[in-house]
């Protein structure tokens, strides 16, 4: 009964501190690159790379287990992203900005993706199962209001230093000064509360035995039945979202002229970051309440539904643009919502293809695949917005949703897999 408290002070604040610099690096960068006047090719393609280190990740993730303690892996990350975000803010003042803020933002990404490994292997050396099951829905949460704290809340607060200073850079600079007090805030206390479990220690075998066993997992993977459907399923299942996840933010900031729609930082920030994360929340409960009732089968093609048609909102917003910002977050809100619900089918699959005797690998590879699939369409994003115009990139969007559809109907899967008995 003791232990209950110690793991609330922690485990909260742990997966604030692993969704903030994910957001910050993965979205958050490519609206202030924008806003600091760097095309959306440009922004597009180089905040795109930045998911490599997610996919590559499980490559790297047996040194995490053999070298030092999972506490000191997330410390030290912890550390390093806290310092990096204020590196960004320095940077920022330079006449070179892009070149040298993107190279802290590689650092940062590859600081990220281990702190996320590092997390993970922390949660389950640091409560027991009973404690694991309690805190699921805890620690999701937590990462989602770390989303809507960087997402929502920094663009407002750098939104308002536009306001007060009259200059982007320094609002943008001084955003991610704060980011980066909160994330050494964060690593003092994590510094003073983390437990350190007995079973957190290195592995203790040879780095080739480690290595030998992590390309017996690799290979073990890809003989799974039916794995080329499934690898088209994760890498493609989210081609549309993919790109207009890299677009939808750029078109709400560009200008008129531009086929924008030219809202403010903050409008972003509550837009997208705030009411956007909370339609994304709202919609992955409302699947995985659905999908626990139902099953997979029963529910998949609801929910190629949900992450398709809600995309039509774009079209509606580029080809009817307008200030009404209630009407402007109504159509951001329901296309995260129907994301979120649709999303939640695709994991289900992940966790259902995982299965087996490397499970938590083969869900680590899994994990990997679905980042590529997210990086290379959103690389080509941003050039294919410029040829196209904002009206026929978005009519594009909707084409490519029958890739979802193609890769949905391959999938093999039990009838009732994710029903609840």
């Amino acid at each position: 009964m003791a232990k209950a408290p110690t793991s609330w002070a922690w485990v909260p604040t742990l997966y604030f501190a692993e969704g903030l610099p994910y957001v910050l690096v993965v979205t958050v960068s490519a609206i202030m690159f924008k806003q600091l006047g760097i095309s959306n090719a440009d922004v597009a393609l180089y905040t795109s790379w930045l998911y490599l280190p997610w996919v590559i990740k499980p490559f790297w993730s047996p040194f995490v287990d053999l070298v030092r303690t999972k506490r000191w892996w997330l410390l030290i990350t912890q550390l390093i992203l806290g310092a990096g975000l204020a590196g960004v803010a320095l940077t920022l003042n330079t006449t070179s900005f892009f070149r040298w803020s993107l190279a802290i933002m590689w650092l940062l990404a590859f600081s990220s993706a281990t702190h996320d490994i590092s997390i993970d292997g922390f949660y389950m050396l640091g409560l027991d199962e009973g404690e694991q099951s309690l805190f699921v829905g805890i620690r999701n949460t937590a990462y989602r209001i770390a989303m809507i704290a960087g997402q929502g809340g920094l663009l407002i607060l750098v939104g308002l230093f536009e306001k007060i200073f009259g200059s982007t850079v320094r609002a943008w600079s001084l955003g991610f000064m704060i980011a980066g007090g909160i994330m050494i805030l964060l690593w003092l206390y994590h510094s003073y509360i983390l437990p350190r479990p007995a079973s957190d220690c290195a592995a203790r075998v040879s780095g080739s035995n480690i290595m030998k066993e992590f390309g017996m997992t690799f290979v073990s993977y890809f003989k799974k039945p039916h794995i080329i459907s499934a690898l088209l399923f994760i890498l493609l299942f989210r081609f549309p979202e993919a790109q207009i996840g890299k677009i939808a933010s750029l078109f709400l900031i560009d200008s008129i002229k531009e086929g924008g729609l030219e809202l403010t930082t903050a409008q972003v920030g509550f837009a997208q970051g705030t009411l956007g994360v909370i339609g994304l929340l709202l919609g992955g409960i409302l699947g995985g309440i659905t999908l626990s009732k139902y099953g997979l089968k029963k529910c998949i093609w609801y929910m190629v539904a949900a992450i398709s048609v809600p995309d039509l909102v774009y079209v509606y917003l580029c080809w009817m643009p307008t200030h009404n910002m209630a009407l402007i977050s109504t159509c951001v809100f329901i296309e995260q919502m129907g994301y979120g619900f649709g999303f939640t089918a695709y994991t289900l699959f992940l966790m259902y293809f995982s299965r087996g005797e490397h499970q938590t690998s083969h869900y680590a590879i899994s994990t990997g695949i679905m980042a590529l699939g997210m990086m290379l369409p959103g690389m080509i994003s941003g050039k294919l917005q410029e040829l196209m115009g904002y009206r026929t990139f978005f009519i594009w969007i909707i084409a490519c949703c029958a890739v979802t559809c193609v890769v949905s109907a391959l999938i093999k899967y039990e009838p009732d897999f994710g029903k609840k008995q």
